[in-house]
């Protein structure tokens, strides 16, 4: 079974006035924490999404073994994010998991629940403790949906259709923190410093 990760990360950090993916995080920045992560996934491809503020980003974080995909109409939400990402997948992959470049506390390990757990369905979702996040599994019957995703949220509202059977997989545990708002941030950072991240 062939799985592409897709870092979401194009984002142009409007609510927080400063790019989010080169916050500080752990001694480096933000995104490189997640895009460590994703490395520990094994995924059989791994894509990110880069938008704004591309040009500080791919010079200031370690992109290593992951295709940059560029999407220049980031400002119109995540939606066109996906599609951008979803024309760069192997054809060979059977899915995708989606991981959000500013949420670095998803840990390898609930990936691989994830992709376990929900392989065989159309859709996956973790259900945590607090409710719904991400990552998220999307098979390869879904990818016609995903490449005409417009707006924000969209693929909560593609989740949420009722075209797809959506498995839950539960994963002990608060929703991991991502960063939108500068309040994100030192919550992050509080966690991280108490153990929690």
């Amino acid at each position: 079974m062939a799985v592409t990760g897709v870092v979401l990360a194009a984002g142009g950090s409007a609510r927080l006035g400063a790019p989010k993916q080169l916050l500080p995080y752990r001694g480096a920045p933000l995104l490189s924490a997640t895009l460590a992560t994703a490395r520990r996934c094994g995924f059989d491809q791994l894509l990110v999404a880069l938008g704004g503020s591309a040009e500080q980003i791919v010079t200031q974080v370690d992109l290593s073994g992951a295709e940059v995909v560029h999407n220049p109409d980031f400002g119109t939400g995540c939606g066109s994010s996906i599609r951008t990402a979803i024309a760069a997948v192997d054809p060979a992959a059977d899915g995708i998991v989606l991981l959000l470049g500013d949420q670095p506390g998803v840990a390898a390990a609930v990936v691989r629940r994830l992709v376990g757990a929900a392989r065989a369905a159309a859709i996956g979702i973790c259900r945590y403790d607090g409710g719904l996040g991400h990552p998220f599994w999307f098979g390869r019957r879904t990818f016609a949906a995903l490449a005409s995703l417009h707006g924000d949220k969209a693929v909560w509202k593609l989740l949420h259709s009722g075209r797809y059977e959506v498995v839950e997989v539960p994963v002990p545990g608060p929703v991991p923190i991502d960063v939108d708002t500068i309040d994100d941030y030192r919550a992050l950072l509080a966690a991280d410093a108490g153990g929690g991240g």
